[in-house]
């Protein structure tokens, strides 16, 4: 090393010209130490560890951060002439002109963005043919055939009470079949109108009605009506689907869709006033609800094959006072039709009896008859068509036709599938014998 005189300069490599942002009086830092101040050997003090991911480490060094570069100075460079007041007015020239260049480009691009893609005379492509068109045998194709033969009946008693049925329109000429317990309330004196499904209204007037079957017959002064076709309800089968359309709780035109649930289901409902029907229903889970009286329970051929009459509810009765729980049951149209064809030719219909009363309080199996009858008249009617069969007061009838007969309520609805002057086979229990005879049914009003 060259020895140097202590008056003499640095070097040129060790010289620091003097920092003129430097407030006054502040000492220059002194230069870099010399050699071996980058480094610190592993136990030559503290050091202040950090993590250094994945970069290899020297276990023998560690490499310290190098000193930072100083931040470049704001403001005009020293000897340049320009004060501090020059160089924010320049800024801000420079930065008006950068608003006005980006404007011009935005809105360029934006006229160029919708002269591109907006069009005054665009359309879109439509759907082709009908919209509204369902097939025939489809939910909307089956409602919208028998929807126009259906109808809202509103009845006021002569107490000022008022109440909603359904009903259908069974002839062009006016006739409209609905349930008995649906117009009971307005067949002494009170009023009933009917509403079609176009929204016009109707008095009505009562044909007849039968409260054994729960079934009534209405006449409109309308004529050249669309009529409802009627099903045979004897080919019905377990499983096929049915729609259920009236007006629950007033809300007429209503459809609902299900299965037959079961066939030659009894059911026993009375209307409010003591008369009780009883009926071989069709069941269904179809949705109905008081209101659903009276309207048609159809196949998807669009025909007839019950009218609905009555639901289950949690407490085992049935009748249409409770929400539907997927338990309706319908009236078969085959006997139906029987009914109202003799309402609208005698303004009456007849039933089929044996000529017994029966003892209701017997447990069963089967139907007993009466031991005694009430009002002192003969459990067996003298010369009716039991009386001719040989049955006798006590006897228990355990079979009608080969088919088992559980109580009263059943052998009653199973007589009532039948017409007057027919011949059922009755199998008789006897101090414990059975035998089979031959009952020729008797006709009965009311």
């Amino acid at each position: 090393m060259t020895d140097q005189p202590p008056d003499s300069p640095p070097p040129d490599d060790e010289r620091r010209a003097p920092d003129p942002w430097a407030p006054p009086g502040r000492a220059v830092p002194p230069p870099p130490g010399p050699t071996g101040q980058d480094t610190v050997a592993f136990g030559a003090g503290p050091l202040d560890t950090r993590p250094l991911g994945d970069v290899p480490v020297d276990h023998d060094t560690v490499v310290l951060d190098p000193a930072p570069a100083p931040e470049p100075a704001v403001g005009p460079a020293p000897g340049s002439g320009w004060s501090p007041l020059a160089w924010v007015a320049v800024v801000a020239v420079v930065g008006l002109l950068a608003g006005l260049l980006g404007g011009v480009v935005g809105f360029t691009a934006a006229s160029r963005h919708d002269s591109r893609t907006l069009d005054p005379g665009a359309t879109l492509p439509a759907v082709s043919g009908d919209p509204t068109a369902r097939p025939t045998d489809s939910v909307a194709g089956v409602a919208a055939a028998v929807l126009p033969t259906v109808v809202q009946v509103s009845v006021s008693a002569t107490d000022g009470t008022q109440d909603t049925g359904s009903g259908f329109v069974i002839r062009r000429d006016g006739y409209i079949l609905t349930n008995n317990h649906v117009v009971a309330p307005g067949a002494t004196g009170g009023s009933i109108s009917v509403t079609f499904n176009d929204g016009q209204s109707a008095d009505a007037t009562i044909v007849g009605r039968d409260t054994s079957y729960d079934l009534a017959v209405l006449k409109v002064g309308v004529h050249s009506l669309p009529t409802a076709v009627l099903g045979d309800s004897d080919a019905v089968q377990v499983g096929d689907p049915v729609l259920a359309i009236g007006s629950p709780l007033g809300l007429s035109g209503t459809v609902t869709a299900g299965i037959v649930s079961a066939k030659d289901r009894p059911v026993s409902a009375g209307d409010g006033a003591g008369d009780v029907s009883y009926i071989s229903a069709l069941q269904t889970d179809a949705a109905i609800n008081p209101g659903n009286s009276g309207g048609p329970l159809v196949d998807m051929k669009s025909r007839v094959i019950g009218i609905n009459s009555s639901i289950a509810t949690l407490g085992g009765t049935t009748g249409g006072q409770t929400g539907s729980i997927g338990l309706g049951f319908a009236i078969p149209i085959n006997q139906a039709r029987r009914i109202a064809e003799e309402i609208i030719r005698t303004g009456e219909a007849q039933h089929p009896i044996i000529g017994v009363e029966l003892d209701v309080r017997y447990a069963g199996p089967g139907a007993k008859v009466a031991a005694r009858g009430t009002n002192g008249q003969p459990a067996v009617v003298p010369g009716g068509p039991a009386d001719q069969a040989g049955i006798q007061p006590g006897d228990v009838i355990t079979a009608i036709d080969g088919v088992p007969v559980t109580d009263a309520e059943q052998l009653i609805v199973a007589i009532r599938t039948h017409a007057p002057g027919d011949t059922v086979t009755l199998t008789i229990k006897r101090d414990g014998q059975e035998t089979d005879v031959s009952v020729t049914l008797a006709p009965s009003t009311g």
